[in-house]
């Protein structure tokens, strides 16, 4: 009788801790964003070049400030906060109509977005799915569909993407996404030449689309490993600096 209560008892203890150690979305997620540094970019001033554009970004505690500045003829800003998007050009800010500050809103947050994924994926907004593991280039990986609510969701709320963690990482290193702007489309993204600055990873991604109009995003995992994909561009981020506003 007690041999069987010490087995029982064992049993127990393996299958509650074989539960409770159990990978979900959420977990997942989680251990992505404290993998790549993404939870410590709290008063920090990060700045990069993308495609001949300075980006600037500042976090402090909920709040955000993201900047992206062009100099042509002229030297043009834009700044989007938590309550407010400005354009300065030379200094002075400009009037500008709600459709155009809205198309402007958006071309920064996207850049803006892609640079510091996976931040942000743990928010109140945002809905997960594990939708299994897969394998891609011999690796294993999870695969989490995210979508979000229309309420804090943002203004492309209804963009649906599609992570692949790496099991042995935990780091993000393929994603894609299906947005419906500009008569909508998917996209097919692989992550090269990471690298660690000041404890937060930073990466660029080769740009894919599917050959085929009939291709769906939860899909798109098996058209890439089949070369069923087409190459559209590189997205480099050149110049990264990060500073601690605390120094």
């Amino acid at each position: 009788m007690k041999l069987f209560s010490v087995s029982l008892l064992t049993f127990i203890s393996v299958l509650i801790f074989s539960c409770s150690t159990e990978k979900t979305a959420k977990s997942i997620i989680d251990d992505t964003i404290e993998a790549s540094g993404m939870n410590t970019l709290n008063n920090k001033y990060i700045s990069f070049i993308f495609r001949g554009k300075k980006y600037d970004s500042f976090r402090n505690n909920g709040f955000f400030e993201l900047k992206r500045t062009s100099i042509d003829s002229v030297e043009t800003t834009d700044v989007l906060t938590n309550s407010n998007f400005t354009r300065l050009v030379d200094g002075v800010a400009q009037k500008l109509a709600d459709t155009t500050v809205n198309k402007y809103k958006n071309s920064v947050n996207s850049v803006h977005y892609f640079a510091y994924l996976p931040y942000g994926l743990d928010g109140d907004a945002v809905n997960k799915e594990l939708l299994g593991e897969v394998e891609i280039n011999n690796q294993n990986y999870y695969k989490i569909k995210v979508w979000f609510n229309q309420d804090g969701g943002g203004e492309d709320f209804e963009d649906v993407f599609i992570y692949w963690v790496n099991t042995e990482t935990d780091k993000i290193d393929f994603l894609a996404y299906e947005y419906h702007v500009n008569e909508g489309g998917m996209r097919f993204r692989e992550a090269y030449n990471r690298r660690t600055i000041e404890g937060i990873d930073f990466v660029d991604y080769k740009n894919y689309k599917p050959k085929s109009n009939d291709a769906k995003l939860v899909t798109l995992d098996s058209l890439f490993t089949n070369n069923q994909l087409e190459l559209l561009s590189t997205i480099e981020l050149q110049n990264v600096t990060v500073n601690d506003a605390n120094l």
